[in-house]
């Protein structure tokens, strides 16, 4: 069963811009992890 919720549309963005932002994070995170598995990254001192 669904709930169903009212919420202030100020909060609604605020949550949905915050989920773009993870989402956007975790691709970077997933790139770089790629970029990391396949030896694509250099030390730098």
């Amino acid at each position: 069963m669904q709930e169903t919720i009212t919420i202030e549309r100020k909060e609604y963005e605020e949550l949905k811009r915050k989920a773009d932002i993870d989402t956007d994070f975790l691709q970077q995170l997933m790139s770089s992890l790629r970029d990391i598995k396949e030896g694509k990254v250099r030390r730098v001192k």
